[in-house]
This record gives structure tokens, sequence and C-alpha cells, in this order.
């Protein structure tokens, strides 16, 4: 009989096991509040996207500046002067960059669906009736959003991150306990 082992890549979260229980714990708290409060929860994640994008073109500004000279210093200036102004719209319009990004994610999904759809049927690889499940799902989801817009741009984005917090938060909180009972795992050793 083989040694049962703790592998050593994890063996040193044993005792940490309650942080990961915590943190699970909290983001299921955040995805909950993210689904009470879907339009709040959407705007908020425009506005955090904006910001992000505003932040960005201000460093790649700063990376320009410092490449200047080299032939390759226009992308950054382009992506910086993208990246303040399209930051900066956002920002400011933080509906009409909802309507934006939820419209790009309704794309996002229609194409990766039928994608998947399509790909699985062409290839019948092992299992690829899931992968055929999972088009579909993905396509229906992106033509919900898609006919339901503009009103869609009020609710989805906070929807995914509330759904998207739940789940992360609950594979952490598993995590933590599959980490706990590590250290419950006893050494076999064969009979001498």
């Amino acid at each position: 009989m083989a040694a049962t082992r703790i592998p050593v890549h994890v063996d040193h979260l044993g005792n940490r096991w309650g942080w990961f229980l915590a943190l699970g714990i909290l983001l299921i708290i955040l995805g909950f509040v993210a689904l009470v409060f879907t339009p709040a929860a959407t705007l908020a994640t425009v506005l955090v996207l904006g910001w992000l994008m505003f932040f960005s073109g201000i460093v790649e500004a700063v990376q320009a500046f410092h490449t200047r000279g080299w032939g390759g210093a226009l992308l950054h200036v382009v992506g910086a002067v993208l990246g303040i102004l399209i930051g900066l719209l956002v920002v400011t319009h933080p509906i009409a960059g909802a309507l934006a990004w939820t419209l790009l994610f309704a794309s996002f999904l229609t194409v990766i669906g039928l994608f998947r759809m399509i790909a699985a049927i062409w290839l019948r690889y092992r299992s690829w009736g899931w992968a055929v499940f999972d088009g579909i799902v993905t396509l229906v989801l992106g033509l919900v959003v898609w006919v339901g817009l503009p009103w869609s741009g009020f609710w989805f984005l906070g929807l995914a991150l509330g759904i998207e917090l739940m789940l992360r938060g609950w594979s952490t909180v598993m995590f933590a306990f599959a980490v706990h009972s590590f250290g419950h795992v006893v050494e076999l050793r064969p009979a001498a």
C-alpha cells in the first residue's frame, strides 16, 4: 500500500484555513449584496472600470514619456490617450458606460456561445455534449441580454458580479475545508 502524502505546495496552508473560510464567507456576502442592489452594483462596476481605464492611461503616458525616442513609443501614446479619454467618458457618464459594457458582453456571449456549440458539434470530442450545452446556455444568455437592451444595461453587470462573487466565495469556502482536512490526513505505510 502506498503512503498517502500531503501535496508539498499546500501543506503549509493547513493552519491558515480559517482565513480562506473567512474570505469565502465575505465574498458570498458581497455577492449577495451585489444581487440585492443590482443597479447600484452595476454603476459601481462601471465606475471602477472607468477609473481603472483612466489610471491605466496615465501609466501609459508615463511609459510613453520614459520611452520617448523609441519607435514603439507611439503605441504607448495612443494607449494613454484612449485610456484617459475613454476612462473619463465612462466615469462622467456611467449609465452610458453600463450600456456600452453590457452591449459588449452581450456580443461576446452570443458569439462565444455560438462558436462553442458549433465547434463541439463539428469536432465531437469526448464529452462534447456538455460543450454543446455550455454553448447553448451562453448563447441564450447573450441573446437575453441583447434583446433586453437598453434595460439589461441597468442590471446585467451587477447580476454577473453578484453571481461571480458568490461562486468564487463558495469555491473558496470549499477550498478552506479541503485545506483544513489536510491536517487530518494520516500517512499510511506498508507493513515491514
